[in-house]
């Protein structure tokens, strides 16, 4: 059964979706209340995930790259798009595509599908359009330019169940970041408290704790140790919560970094053994045709040899390249330096 979404200690996990151009980041800078991403990107080679507090409830929101990207393949942008869901595993209680209102193209009316065919059927259950705007109307006027002036915008909130928010490209303005907060509850409790889940989100989910499972039984003997410690060191109420405060702190360290490695993650390679060995063997039996049947089958096996391995450096050549251009450990760093050591707002 899926968690349900209460509105106290739950983790608020939102997965921020982009067209093109910097408005998903500007939104991403609203949500936390502090400047993650510069004015001037327009998009990421690899996911990220940054948690802060939105109007008092904590919040989790993955970025992934802008779905129009052409500078990445689209080996990378599935991966990508593989990687954004691990980080918002066990499953986002709010799906927020954005655009910009004055720049909506036809490749934008295309969105809705292209996250349907990401991210499953009934993910728009869960979907919101968001606006950035920085022009002048407001109130009824802005609500009769989305819902009536343009025919366009008007169908692409339709396709999210009427659902939109229009926020400020000066993202320091808060106006309106409780009302998107008040948005996204009513969102939830209309699905009746629950965050989206599908079986992409379930397997994905189960390969992460599997991933967990691992990495902790590596940390077993430090977790011992230092446990130890801080039973040498404390007593009473005191040892309770450094113990509470370690073992939170250990468990969420874990849970990061077991969602930027996984077997959800690693299956790319061995996609692309299977299509070197396939395409390898093929080639050779066509070569091997010359010699006759003898030759068509050890043509076939040393084809598909040789196709195999090429297939395999080549995933692992596109992975060290995604490792130079978007490295895993770099946002695994940023996810935990945000859950533990960012200062307090003032």
């Amino acid at each position: 059964m899926p968690k349900r979404a209460g509105f106290g200690d739950v983790e608020l996990r939102i997965l921020v979706i982009g067209s093109s151009g910097t408005s998903q980041f500007l939104l991403t800078n609203f949500i936390l209340g502090r400047e993650e991403f510069s004015e001037n990107v327009y998009s990421i080679t690899s996911s990220q995930k940054n948690v802060g507090e939105f109007i008092g409830r904590r919040v989790a929101v993955v970025n992934g790259p802008n779905m129009y990207n052409k500078d990445l393949s689209k080996t990378k942008m599935r991966k990508e798009l593989r990687r954004s869901m691990c980080l918002s595993c066990p499953g986002p209680h709010a799906v927020l595509i954005v655009f910009d209102l004055e720049k909506i193209s036809p490749n934008d009316m295309k969105t809705p599908k292209l996250v349907t065919d990401k991210f499953g059927e009934n993910v728009l259950n869960y979907t919101m359009v968001l606006l950035v705007y920085d022009g002048h109307l407001r109130g009824r006027e802005l609500n009769d330019k989305v819902m009536r002036t343009d025919w366009h915008l008007r169908e692409l909130v339709e396709q999210c169940n009427g659902r939109y928010h229009v926020f400020s490209k000066n993202w320091r303005n808060h106006t309106g970041n409780r009302e998107l907060l008040h948005k996204i509850e009513r969102m939830l409790q209309a699905m009746g408290g629950h965050h989206y889940i599908n079986r992409s989100y379930k397997r994905a989910e189960d390969s992460i704790r599997t991933e967990e499972r691992k990495l902790r039984k590596k940390k077993n003997s430090e977790i011992k140790r230092t446990c130890r410690e801080l039973e040498e060191q404390f007593r009473g109420d005191e040892l309770r919560w450094q113990m509470d405060n370690y073992n939170a702190r250990i468990g969420a360290e874990i849970r990061d970094k077991a969602e930027l490695q996984n077997s959800r993650l690693r299956t790319t390679l061995a996609v692309g053994l299977g299509l070197g060995f396939v395409a390898g063997a093929a080639m050779g039996m066509i070569v091997g045709s010359v010699e006759g049947p003898a030759g068509m089958v050890v043509g076939g096996a040393v084809g598909g040899v040789v196709g195999g391995a090429s297939g395999a450096a080549a995933q692992l050549a596109i992975q060290h390249l995604d490792d130079r251009v978007g490295s895993q450990t770099a946002n695994f760093n940023a996810a935990f330096i945000n859950r533990f050591f960012r200062a307090p707002p003032v």
